[in-house]
């Protein structure tokens, strides 16, 4: 059992490193292939683009074909676009290959969450999803530092095609791995794709997605789009679960506070953190002048202190419950309004100056984005696991990808030259101080008493109250 959780970990961690390692390699990138602007920002963000709009399907394709069967499929496609990644001669290749790698992506990911769930015994399962919430959250921070290191060794004079050849023999061991130890797994009442459902919810999705990741004048007609799409698709699941058939979503899972607030909850965590380790990038080489691996190094101390907290707040949080949650969320926001406070107040922006904070921020986000997982998908039933996944999953990307976009607006708009790098990340942590402010209030509003066991079709337990022991 802890071999097979080990192994869809590795996964986990491939599929969000993935997001964060490239983002070094953007200039050498750029400059060895002569890629245009915008071709560069397809190779930074198409991959977040298939990943966010394809997980709720990928997710079902795992219940109704096999978890393990649909999670080697998309290791396997994830492994093989990394080596056209690697090979690519031209920008438009490597666009291709990183759109292949977000499908590759969709297809896994949401059967870690559910092999967590259908594998792990509801007296072991918080334990499980802090271990996955360690693989997330350190991949997240350290993506950037292992693409800084790579790129600075130069392996076999690669350059920055490492940062894609690493993901090829760690995804072919994971691949003999999951062949090996994972079981079959499929949703017991699970008949057949919902295409409509499919068809509808990814024309919704991607026109959420597209002009959050993509500079485009036509944002607000893209999101206004999406809104009567995603209206279909409620009364379309709805529709279907009506009459008996098999929905793509099954919408009474947002009638549970523990989904219906966990999912937002998760959407706003990521959509700080995911944005703020960018802009700090940038900050720290165009603004400082560091180096991919100086700029690197700046965030060990942030990813040591997530780690440690991530695995201390899977010991808290069965015993005080969610008042951990709500302690990583107020530590969260602190982190980012001391980072503001520091450099609005005119103290030289220096790495020294910054590490701190970002310790702050690691801790509190150790301690918040592990038992959110747990809070979301605890206890969801094994017909469930697969899509139920695929919408944290989702909300994951969509919070990513609005956070580049709303706090990378702010940001470079402020940015105009380097002498003025300390004020734009001051203004860019304010942003993210009210996006960790709104989690915390999110935070409070999730249930405190754990139900009793649920029935086969029954819903996320919450947090538990803090037990005597």
């Amino acid at each position: 059992m802890n071999r097979a959780v080990a192994t869809v970990l590795v996964g986990a961690f491939m599929a969000t490193l993935d997001s964060f390692i490239v983002i070094v390699a953007g200039a050498e990138i750029q400059a060895d292939l002569h890629a245009s602007d915008g071709q560069l920002q397809w190779i930074l963000a198409g991959y977040q683009l298939t990943y966010a709009v394809l997980l709720i399907t990928g997710g079902r394709l795992g219940d109704l074909y096999g978890r393990r069967r649909t999670y080697l499929a998309g290791l396997g496609a994830f492994t093989v676009s990394s080596v056209v990644c690697a090979v690519a001669q031209t920008a438009a290749l490597l666009v291709a290959a990183r759109l292949a790698q977000g499908l590759g992506a969709a297809l896994m990911l949401p059967q870690v969450y559910a092999f967590l769930t259908v594998l792990v015994p509801e007296r072991d399962r918080h334990r499980a999803f802090g271990t996955l919430g360690v693989a997330l959250g350190t991949a997240s921070i350290a993506g950037q530092l292992v693409g800084g290191l790579l790129i600075g060794a130069d392996v076999l004079g690669t350059g920055w095609r490492s940062v894609f050849w690493i993901n090829v023999p760690i995804g072919l061991a994971a691949m003999v791995l999951a062949a090996r130890r994972l079981p079959e797994s499929t949703a017991p009442r699970a008949r057949r794709l919902d295409l409509r459902g499919v068809a509808v919810l990814s024309v919704a999705l991607f026109l959420v997605v597209f002009p959050l990741i993509q500079e485009t004048g036509w944002t607000w007609v893209f999101l206004a789009a999406s809104v009567p799409f995603l209206a279909a698709f409620v009364l379309l699941e709805r529709r279907i679960a009506a009459r008996g058939g098999d929905p793509l979503v099954r919408i009474s899972l947002f009638r549970t506070r523990a989904f219906s607030v966990g999912v937002p909850l998760v959407l706003v965590v990521y959509t700080a953190v995911t944005s703020y380790y960018l802009v700090l990038s940038v900050s720290l080489q165009d603004g400082l002048g560091l180096s991919a691996l100086e700029a690197g190094l700046v965030y060990t101390p942030a990813a040591v202190t997530f780690f440690v907290f991530s695995l201390l707040a899977g010991r808290l949080v069965p015993v005080h419950g969610r008042r951990i949650l709500e302690i990583g969320a107020i530590v969260l926001a602190l982190g980012y309004a001391s980072t503001a406070l520091l450099l609005f107040g005119g103290v030289d922006y220096t790495p020294a100056t910054v590490i701190p904070t970002l310790v702050l921020q690691s801790a509190g986000g150790g301690l918040l984005i592990t038992p959110a997982l747990n809070a979301v998908l605890g206890r969801i039933a094994p017909e469930d696991a697969g899509v139920a996944s695929g919408v944290l999953s989702t909300a994951q990307q969509v919070g990513g990808a609005l956070g580049v976009a709303v706090v990378g607006a702010v940001f470079f708009g402020t940015f105009t030259a380097p002498s003025r790098a300390a004020e734009a990340l001051a203004a860019a942590s304010l942003v993210t101080c009210a996006a960790a402010v709104t989690a915390a209030v999110l935070v409070f509003l999730l249930p405190r008493r754990r139900p009793e066991p649920a029935s086969p079709a029954g819903e996320p337990a919450p947090l538990p109250e803090r037990s005597a022991s």
